[in-house]
């Protein structure tokens, strides 16, 4: 697919500065993202529920207007040719836009007829892959099998960036493998770019390269995954001696374990490192609302 007016050469994603609220006086939904996805990339946008990661997606569509900052979709701003991005952008909304009475088949005939170079054939695949008809109504259909339509029609558009938010939250274990292995697939075959969020890293883990961690409106971590992994250690909280700890919480069996970068400890799962990145910031604000 091409470019429409964008840059060619220029990054599928970049926040610059983002920030957005919807009302003065209230919290900052987002605050000072800068983000950067790298062509073929799959990027795990992480954070707690209401962590801000509805509010980056939307403002990368265009749907929110950033109050500080820019984004750039192939080096277009969405506030200054929004139909130029669009064209760019496969999108999983949160709550999967399908109609009830309609079946898969229509969905897929009415993104054809507003997307230009919609691959139906393609769509098609993805649904009749994990067992489903596309003469099936969607209002038969459980929320997985919803949530399947909803990333047939976005892989169907063959776009150059896929936004995905919070695609899994209503899959069961099998279904969430199908997705990630369907979305794996795809963007390794085209090299195409996504940014997947989930409030839980371990959904995500196994077909993202990337991680972005939010917390309270603000990026607190974003690098590659192997990075993340041969820089972060795991130790006894009454161990550090003097080391500098990232941020302090709780093994499952309830001790106090502390993120510390480098040195001795075992190795950090990608979910403490997210663990650790939170509560750092939690940490923080406490200690300014003190």
């Amino acid at each position: 697919m091409g470019r429409g007016n964008g840059d060619a050469t220029a990054k599928p994603l970049r926040t610059e500065g983002l920030g957005r609220r919807f009302r003065r006086r209230r919290p900052w939904a987002v605050r000072n993202v800068t983000l950067e996805l790298p062509v073929g990339s799959i990027t795990a946008l992480v954070g707690a529920n209401g962590a801000g990661k509805s509010t980056l997606i939307r403002s990368c569509l265009g749907y929110e207007r950033p109050n500080e900052g820019r984004v750039l979709v192939f080096g277009v701003d969405p506030r200054k040719d929004r139909v130029a991005v669009i064209r760019q952008i496969g999108y999983v909304p949160q709550a999967a836009s399908l109609y009830r009475p309609l079946t898969i088949a229509d969905h897929f005939a009415m993104a054809a007829a507003g997307r230009t170079g919609f691959d139906g054939a393609f769509a098609r695949a993805h649904i009749e892959a994990i067992g489903l008809r596309t003469s099936r109504r969607v209002g038969e259909l459980s929320g997985g099998e919803q949530a399947q339509v909803a990333l047939a029609v976005a892989l169907g558009t063959r776009a150059p960036l896929l936004l995905l938010d919070e695609p899994l939250a209503s899959l069961d274990p099998l279904a969430r493998r199908q997705f990630l292995t369907a979305l794996l697939a795809d963007v390794r075959g085209r090299g195409a770019t996504a940014l997947l969020s989930s409030h839980i890293v371990t959904d995500v883990e196994q077909a993202c390269d990337r991680l972005a961690v939010l917390a309270d409106g603000r990026l607190v971590l974003a690098e590659s995954v192997a990075d993340a992994r041969a820089r972060y250690r795991i130790v006894p909280a009454d161990a550090i001696a003097g080391r500098a700890s990232i941020g302090r919480f709780t093994d499952p069996d309830g001790s106090p374990i502390a993120l510390v970068e480098g040195g001795d400890g075992r190795a950090a799962t990608l979910e403490e490192v997210v663990l650790g990145h939170l509560a750092a910031k939690r940490s923080t604000v406490e200690e300014a609302a003190a």
